[in-house]
């Protein structure tokens, strides 16, 4: 063992090795710098990351911080633990993207709604007086002298609602027939020409006394009752069978 370090005293490796030549400090140094670049841009990277993940994310406090990082190292073993990353803005997203849909979804099936099922006429469990243009009462007296047999002419009925009332002799008939179409809710006018109440919006159809005979409207005009009390003409409801089809009114 001794040829060893006689062998290196007189070869100069051992100098070399301890102390080396002033030429090969640069080149140790350069490798030097190049390793301390290496981390820097390997931290730097990290921490680019690090922001570019938590720059859409609401600050936690170290304590949620802590929680989270403890359930995600939990969940590494592949266990299933219901973490889900930053659930509160999914949920509102999802409740938005459902309301926007919702709107124009809603328009239209309410508008399919409207079609099967038409605007009711309301009214109260008693009589109405009937009104003339401005809402004014009016009589049998006052109607007479304007009218002759057969002659039709729109009133205010129960609440408000356009009805026909039809003259008949020196008296009118007992019913009257409303004028909203079953459609979509047009006022539907009198022509005398085809004696027929004719739509002018769809082209839907209806005899002298209100029932439907051609489409699209789906039902009959709707009917009240009237009847003189006190020289005035009086509207109420029509709860009973609709003598023009049999079946029970649509417009309870």
């Amino acid at each position: 063992f001794w040829l060893k370090p006689f062998w290196l005293k007189f070869s100069g490796s051992d100098r070399l090795t301890r102390h080396p030549p002033a030429a090969a400090m640069p080149i140790i140094i350069g490798r030097r710098q190049l390793r301390r670049g290496s981390a820097l841009a390997v931290v730097a990277l990290v921490a680019s990351v690090y922001l570019l993940t938590n720059a859409f994310v609401a600050p936690t406090t170290w304590q949620t911080s802590r929680a989270a990082t403890s359930v995600a190292l939990r969940s590494a073993s592949g266990e299933y633990t219901g973490f889900v990353p930053d659930m509160q803005r999914r949920t509102l997203m999802n409740l938005l993207v459902v309301a926007i849909t919702a709107v124009p979804a809603l328009v239209v099936l309410g508008g399919y709604a409207f079609y099967f099922y038409p605007p009711l006429p309301g009214g109260g469990a008693g009589g109405v007086p009937a009104g003339d243009v401005d809402g004014n009462p009016i009589t049998l007296a006052t109607w007479m002298k304007t009218h002759k047999e057969g002659d039709r002419e729109l009133v205010q009925g129960l609440k408000g609602e356009p009805f026909y009332l039809i003259t008949k002799g020196d008296s009118i008939k007992d019913f009257a027939i409303g004028a909203v179409c079953t459609h979509l809710g047009c006022v539907v006018p009198w022509n005398k020409a085809v004696n027929r109440y004719c739509c002018p919006c769809h082209g839907s159809q209806y005899d002298e006394n209100g029932k439907v005979v051609r489409g699209p409207a789906p039902l009959s005009l709707s009917l009240a009752h009237v009847a003189t009390t006190d020289g005035n003409l009086l509207v109420s409801p029509w709860p009973e069978t609709d003598f023009r089809t049999g079946l029970q009114p649509w417009w309870k």
